[in-house]
C-alpha cells in the first residue's frame, strides 16, 4: 500500500516523538535516530512503507534486559487479534512493556484484551497525540521521576506520607509521556523570577 505524503509526514512525526519519549524515560536512543530528517525516513522505509517495519525495540540505559517495544498497527481500528499477536511476540521475546501507536481509539474489546494480560504493560497513544511533543511546549516545566530511594529521602526529609503530596492523575498527558505509574512521585522544576527555580512534587494517582 502506497502511503500519501500526509500519512508519511504523520508517521515520521509520531515516530520521532516516540523516540524522544523513550530517551526521556531512560531508554537508549541514538542521536542519529532523533536527527533523522523526513527525507531520510522516507528513503529508509520507502514510499510503500509497511508499519510493521517501523517497530522499535529499545533497552534501558542502566539495565539492558529491561526492554520496550513500540508497535504501529497497520489497521485503523485495532482488532483483538492484533493485540494478542503483539502480546505473544512480547511473551516470546521476554519483553513486558510496549507502546501501541494507533490511528483510532481502541474498541472496548481491544482494550479488555490488553487487560487480560496483566503481566504485560501496554500503553496506547493515538497518532494525533504524537504529532507534536508536548514536552517541548513553552508552558510545560521540567519533570523528573524520582527513584524509590529519592522518594524515600524526600518523604523522610519533609516527614510526610506520599499521599499528602499534591496529586497528578496517571492519565495526565505529561504522566503518560513519561510512562508514570500510580504511587510514583515526580519532581517539577519551574523557572521563577525571584528564586531562579521553583520546585514542587506530585504524587501520581
Amino acid at each position: 500500500m502506497v502511503l500519501s505524503e500526509e500519512e508519511i509526514t504523520k508517521l515520521f512525526r509520531a515516530r520521532k516523538t516516540v523516540l524522544q519519549m523513550l530517551r526521556d524515560r531512560g531508554f537508549v536512543v541514538g542521536d542519529f535516530e532523533l536527527a533523522m530528517s523526513r527525507e531520510q525516513f522516507k528513503n529508509q522505509y520507502g514510499e510503500t512503507m509497511k508499519k510493521e517495519d517501523l517497530v522499535i525495540n529499545k533497552s534501558m540505559r542502566n539495565n539492558s534486559s529491561d526492554q520496550i517495544y513500540v508497535f504501529f498497527p497497520e489497521e485503523p481500528k485495532v482488532s483483538v487479534k492484533t493485540v494478542r499477536t503483539y502480546i505473544n511476540r512480547m511473551k516470546s521475546d521476554n519483553v513486558f512493556r510496549a507502546i501501541l501507536v494507533v490511528q483510532e481509539k481502541l474498541s472496548s474489546f481491544a482494550r479488555s484484551s490488553i487487560c487480560e494480560a496483566p503481566k504485560f504493560h501496554l500503553e496506547v497513544f493515538q497518532e494525533a497525540e504524537l504529532l507534536v511533543n508536548i514536552k517541548d511546549h513553552v508552558l510545560i516545566p521540567e519533570h523528573q521521576l524520582l527513584t524509590n530511594e529519592d522518594k524515600k529521602t524526600l518523604l523522610e526529609r519533609y516527614t510526610v506520607k506520599d499521599t499528602q503530596l499534591p496529586r497528578m492523575q496517571v492519565t495526565d498527558p505529561i504522566a503518560r509521556y513519561y510512562g508514570m505509574k500510580r504511587g510514583q512521585v515526580v519532581k517539577i522544576i519551574r523557572p521563577s523570577e525571584t528564586a531562579g527555580r521553583y520546585v514542587t512534587y506530585r504524587y501520581v494517582v
